[in-house]
């Protein structure tokens, strides 16, 4: 099923379909029979029952409610003049959508959502009245092949631009593709972590693993024939502005060492950052005699059963790794250097039962409906935890009420894992001294109980040197391993790689950033390079919330409003001007000094050594979202 493919009414009336109606989420089955129905007064008698998540006070709804809601939505759904879903008014879904998640919903949010909860598709580009096609010179490059890649490919291919991807791996997902380390998932809720316009109403797990990720984008890849625009095994090396073409120079080079020059009028950057890994230069690690191994470099035919295994790092990927080996090893040493905060969504394992997942499939409008509450709770509903109370000073681990309380849970959920559990020492050894939310939240998938294991040990050191049989630490300690897993992170700072991008009069793009000081214009764009467009670029990602595939879409449609006004306009190239990119920069300075990315204790892979933060959108996702609707035309200039 997909966006443009709804469900079907009337539907049989089933066993099948009231054990659904029963699986299914209360709150949710309101939301659809109200939008077949148009029964408006049915929000109101819900409302006192429908709460946010993190309300104190929260009432059941009456089992008569229910039943009565559950049996009218049955003899809508299965009655032979069943009303189609259609669309609704900006303002009645807005009050409904207020409904649905227990507290106002802004007005200014609400196209954002229609689009992104996938209520609406918006038609193909090639189907706009009026609009100029693109010559069938005006070909685009994409690099990469993941996530925002393949998003890339769909809307350039919808807006009629002649495209190409270039992919290093063998094969489409990127992240997902590359990541397959023992309990590797992901972090965001399954029914928001996917295209606005190929909602998933199949995921069997309310938080995706990597494989089932990766499924879906091989399917979305499939349907959207993406393979048969991809160069595989091939790796951009370099970008060059030919400024009598007017067009860019790709050189690549494939797997088997070849070289080949590539020209594009434009180039999408859609490498992502977190694809580098880091690996610590720790002296000796060509002495080691076992198995050393990053996450993202995992090979599945490694055997940890019965090993003594040292894992390096304690960030997303160590607290994935960890429970999912415990039970295999002979022991396991984890080497932690940061601390980070950690809190427990029960559904973090939980699998979606056959009644939702019917539901899902069959109920029209149950997915996005179901899309939009958790999307409202994983997205801009935690916005407030990254803003800095002014009047709430003096704190050394929070910066508002909010966060404070925020503060309060994980440390309960801390002490109830540890101390609680008779380990007061891992309490002491976990407790972060800096701000939750300041650091990447992680969610715990059974770390806390695998550190209790007795096979498990937790040092809180660094590693000094590696040896032919283990490592030794900072205070002195000799630790035999039989394999070295380094859960180290990413290279993120250096956001372009080893990516040389070099546009007029030889200004070179990786030169002008450094190794850690990447700006740009909205994360898509810098002056000096036409045509030249970032994804997840600086400053762009939703470091407080879920959200990374929204921005993706977002970033893409913002290109394609790009290329579409230099062929509108008959020109050859665009790039925004110099003062709208220092005012941007400027304006992104000044909102830092308000997030809890500049509280004192702050200290991440979004900050570079001189504590900026070049990373983060420090503004709410409908922020961004509404932002990159179109290019602002006086703050950019055309190439001709």
């Amino acid at each position: 099923m997909t966006a443009d493919n709804q469900p079907k009414l009337p539907l049989a009336a089933t066993p099948e379909l009231r054990a659904s109606l029963e699986a299914a989420h209360l709150p949710t089955l309101l939301m659809v029979y109200v939008h077949l129905t148009g029964e408006l007064s049915l929000l109101d008698q819900f409302s006192p029952y429908i709460t946010t998540p993190y309300a104190p006070d929260q009432k059941p709804v009456p089992d008569d409610m229910a039943r009565d809601l559950r049996e009218r939505l049955f003899t809508v759904l299965t009655s032979k003049d069943a009303p189609q879903a259609k669309d609704l008014d900006a303002e009645t879904m807005r009050r409904m959508m207020s409904v649905a998640v227990g507290e106002p919903v802004d007005a200014e949010s609400v196209p954002m959502l229609i689009e992104q909860m996938g209520f609406e598709r918006p038609a193909p580009r090639l189907q706009t009245a009026g609009r100029k096609a693109p010559p069938a010179d005006f070909n685009v490059l994409v690099i990469g092949a993941g996530l925002t890649g393949i998003a890339a490919s769909i809307k350039l291919t919808e807006a009629g631009y002649d495209h190409v991807l270039i992919e290093k791996n063998e094969d489409v997902g990127g992240t997902w593709y590359e990541n397959r380390y023992p309990g590797c998932g992901v972090d965001t809720p399954s029914h928001f972590y996917s295209y606005s316009f190929e909602i998933n109403p199949d995921w069997t797990t309310y938080y995706p693993k990597a494989h089932e990720m990766q499924e879906y984008l091989l399917r979305v890849a499939d349907k959207y024939d993406i393979r048969s625009k991809t160069r595989f095994s091939t790796t951009v090396l370099a970008c060059h502005w030919d400024e009598a073409a007017k067009r860019w120079n790709v050189f690549v080079e494939k797997s088997d060492g070849t070289r080949e020059t590539l020209t594009a009028k434009a180039v999408i950057n859609a490498h992502g950052p977190l694809n580098r890994w880091r690996l610590p230069p720790i002296p000796g690690l060509d002495q080691f005699k076992g198995i050393a191994v990053h996450t993202a470099g995992w090979d599945p035919s490694i055997d940890v059963t019965d090993k003594k295994v040292v894992l390096i790092g304690t960030g997303a990927s160590a607290i994935q790794i960890t429970p999912a080996i415990i039970d295999k090893v002979e022991s396991l040493t984890i080497l932690q250097r940061d601390k980070h905060w950690l809190l427990l969504n029960p559904e973090i394992s939980e699998q979606v039962n056959d009644g939702v997942l019917f539901a899902m499939r069959h109920i029209p409008k149950y997915r996005e409906w179901f899309r939009f509450r958790v999307f409202w709770f994983a997205g801009d509903g935690l916005f407030i935890n990254v803003l800095k109370d002014p009047e709430w000073k003096d704190h050394p681990t929070s910066v508002s009420a909010v966060n404070d309380m925020m503060y309060n849970i994980a440390v309960g959920y801390l002490k109830a894992k540890t101390t609680d559990q008779g380990r007061p020492d891992l309490f002491d050894k976990l407790l972060p001294d800096f701000p939750i939310f300041s650091k990447r939240l992680l969610l715990d998938t059974g770390y806390f109980d695998a550190l209790r294991d007795p096979k498990a040990e937790l040092i809180n050191t660094e590693v000094t040197q590696i040896t032919e049989t283990g490592v030794v630490t900072k205070d002195g300690q000799s630790i035999e391993a039989d394999i070295i897993i380094f859960a180290t992170g990413f290279i993120t700072a250096k956001a372009l790689g080893p990516l040389e991008v070099v546009g007029p009069n030889g200004a070179n793009l990786g030169e002008i950033w450094g190794d850690e000081d990447p700006r740009s214009y909205l994360g898509v764009t810098h002056p000096g390079f036409p045509n030249f467009f970032l994804t997840v670029g600086p400053n762009s990602a939703p470091n407080h919330a879920a959200g990374q595939n929204m921005l993706s879409e977002a970033q893409i449609h913002y290109i394609i409003e790009c290329l579409d006004r230099v062929v509108a306009e008959g020109a050859d190239g665009i790039e925004p001007t110099y003062e709208a990119f220092e005012n941007w920069n400027n304006q992104i300075d000044e909102r830092m000094q308000q997030m809890i990315w500049t509280h004192p204790k702050a200290n991440s892979y979004y900050n570079n050594s001189k504590g900026r933060n070049f990373m983060s959108w420090p503004y709410r996702l409908v922020d961004y979202w509404n932002a990159s609707r179109k290019p602002d035309p006086d703050h950019f200039k055309l190439v001709k």
